[in-house]
């Protein structure tokens, strides 16, 4: 990953995560004990020089990197450069985001009283300021082609090691070409995109030619979240909200769902995307 241009360090990180799964004794259905992996499930209240934000219910591997990007798509902090350390405490169950300047978010009281809480699993939100923000942001018009999509979804099948041990968690994967640069589950997929966000931030990386591919359904959150990371195509598992795709075609998004390995719907951008392997007469798949 390169990074940006930025005369300041990079905030201190704490670098704390937890293990990802706990193992538990069931009773099956034949009646018998054996040992199973569950996903973990924290609470992680974030704090702006100690003024409480929000609590979100995490996997909380990726704590810090969760905070900056959950902060940075709220469009609470802007810039990377103001932010000194992210230290997490998870005998308190918190993490502490110090700024330089010590000050806190400005008007934060007024924008706590303007929330709206997400259909996104585990509950998202989002803040007024969110919102405002968002047509501010214009995306770039990219093509993507139908066999990278494809590559995509290959590439990231086997990225899922908690899933498949434990199962109850999504995945959010950040693709160039047909290529995943990272990924990152957790028990929603809204803090995975956070997750995502927050290392990019850090890395100063851009989204203009990058690919958002994720495993559950594309909510107005989702489709936020990515533009706010500057990214123009996004790829899902599974299908789209209303509004999601209303926000999709506001922001020039190109939108694709029901992602399979050979085949997907195009919801928004259907002119952006090349169809360079659609099956020769005979050789379709049932």
């Amino acid at each position: 990953m390169s990074a940006g241009e930025n005369s300041s360090p990079k905030p201190r990180l704490s670098r704390a995560g937890l293990p990802p799964v706990h193992h538990i004794e069931v009773v099956d259905h034949l009646g018998k004990r054996r040992e199973v992996a569950i996903p973990g499930e924290s609470p992680l209240t974030i704090k702006v020089d100690g003024r409480e934000v929000v609590t979100l219910m995490t996997l909380g591997t990726n704590p810090e990197e969760l905070a900056l990007g959950y902060l940075h798509n709220q469009r609470l902090i802007e810039d990377i450069k103001d932010i000194e350390s992210v230290e997490v405490d998870w005998s308190r169950e918190t993490v502490n985001v110090a700024t330089r300047h010590g000050e806190g978010i400005p008007d934060l009281e007024e924008k706590l009283h303007r929330v709206t809480v997400t259909s996104g699993c585990g509950q998202g939100t989002l803040f007024s300021c969110t919102v405002d923000k968002l047509y501010e942001h214009k995306l770039p018009l990219v093509t993507v082609r139908q066999s990278t999509i494809y590559q995509v979804i290959e590439a990231a099948a086997p990225l899922n090691p908690i899933y498949r041990q434990a199962g109850s968690i999504h995945g959010c994967y950040l693709c160039q070409g047909g290529r995943v640069l990272m990924s990152v589950e957790d028990v929603g997929r809204h803090n995975a995109a956070d997750a995502i966000a927050g290392r990019m931030w850090l890395d100063g990386m851009p989204g203009q030619d990058k690919i958002m591919y994720t495993t559950g359904r594309l909510t107005s959150e989702i489709v936020m979240k990515t533009a706010f990371m500057g990214i123009p195509v996004l790829v899902s598992k599974s299908g789209v909200t209303q509004m999601s795709l209303e926000l999709a075609r506001d922001m020039g998004m190109v939108v694709i769902g029901r992602a399979k390995v050979s085949r997907f719907l195009v919801y928004n951008g259907a002119d952006q995307v090349i169809f360079d392997a659609i099956p020769k007469p005979g050789k379709t798949k049932p």
